[in-house]
């Protein structure tokens, strides 16, 4: 069977690309938060978030940083057209899940954030899975290689 070579279309560089955006803020975020003191915490998010983070276990820092760096990696792979962008993708998705159920079940912090903050914390869930989504179905359209 010989290689069939897709045309990639705009919108895949469009989504990519964003997705990439996305990610490096996340990467972003992940580095400001691990260099913030506990007082920076309180005035930029409050004391409740401030001691969640505080008191979280470590590999929940962990998840988070793995979160955003595979989510990152992800996503260049996924500019670079290469299939193999699915795998940090999907240790991405994972990680935020680890993350974000923590978040929501393992503290009561969630009932002290707004309903902005709350829907910003699903949104990270949703793009995760698209990502994962989109890399797979990129695969199968033979725009990753």
């Amino acid at each position: 069977m010989a290689n069939v070579i897709t045309k990639t279309p705009w919108w895949f560089w469009v989504v990519s690309g964003l997705a990439f955006v996305w990610n490096l803020l996340g990467v972003g975020a992940f580095f400001a938060d691990m260099s913030m003191s506990y007082d920076d915490m309180v005035t930029n998010y409050g004391t409740a978030l401030a001691d969640a983070a505080a008191n979280q276990p470590g590999f929940i820092t962990v998840a988070y940083g793995v979160a955003v760096l595979g989510g990152a990696i992800g996503c260049l792979l996924l500019l670079l057209r290469r299939k193999l962008a699915l795998w940090p993708l999907l240790l991405s998705l994972i990680c935020v899940l680890i993350q974000q159920g923590y978040s929501w079940f393992g503290t009561d912090v969630m009932s002290t954030v707004s309903a902005g903050n709350k829907a910003m914390y699903i949104s990270i869930v949703i793009i995760a899975v698209f990502l994962v989504w989109f890399a797979r179905a990129m695969t199968a359209r033979t725009i990753l290689r």
